[in-house]
């Protein structure tokens, strides 16, 4: 038991110095990393808006949770700040910082987000744009889900679920996990 709780100690202290090692600009250079991506590129070029993670940081020992900073933009100008956390329980183990954008497709799936509390429960996926990464998202409540399909050559495509579709970009850490939990989150205009 002692073990797993130092791994869990590492893990979260590798969390912590991901979450502190952002640059000045910390949101140019996470969308400077999705737009590196052509998948995800257009995305941004033809959605409504979009919700922007630079970092969360997450870890767990049976239970674990995630946290991150982030705005919410409307054409490419910040509209206000959200705020996302998550609480797991199941079988996990370690820790982990990743970068999330969730793109609005109408001012439905917007306004949806920008009311208050939503959430993201178990059921829908989130496209990781590189193969390290992934995050698992569904609906409960007022919430939406997002979800991708596989084209003719294997890879993973991102299509719009309820108006949301989600990426996310593995920063570093290392979990394992087999976990219930959603993502919730908040909502503050500027």
């Amino acid at each position: 038991m002692k073990a797993l709780m130092r791994f869990a100690f590492i893990g979260f202290v590798m969390v912590c110095s991901f979450a502190q090692a952002e640059d000045e600009d910390p949101y140019q250079k996470t969308i400077d990393t999705f737009k590196s991506s052509p998948q995800v590129a257009e995305f941004f070029n033809a959605a409504y808006g979009y919700a922007l993670f630079p970092t969360i940081g997450k870890a767990g020992v049976g239970v674990g949770g995630a946290h991150g900073k982030g705005r919410v933009y409307r054409n490419g100008q910040a509209v206000g700040e959200t705020k996302m956390t998550q609480l797991t329980i199941g079988f996990q183990l370690g820790g982990q910082a990743f970068s999330e954008v969730i793109f609005f497709e109408n001012k439905t799936s917007f306004d949806n987000f920008t009311a208050g509390n939503f959430e993201f429960g178990a059921q829908a996926s989130a496209v990781a744009i590189t193969a390290s990464a992934n995050a698992k998202a569904g609906t409960t409540g007022t919430g939406v889900g997002a979800s991708a399909t596989t084209d003719n050559a294997g890879k993973q495509k991102a299509i719009y679920n309820q108006g949301m579709a989600v990426f996310t970009h593995a920063k570093g850490g290392l979990m394992y996990e087999a976990a219930l939990g959603g993502q919730k989150f908040s909502y503050k205009p500027l």
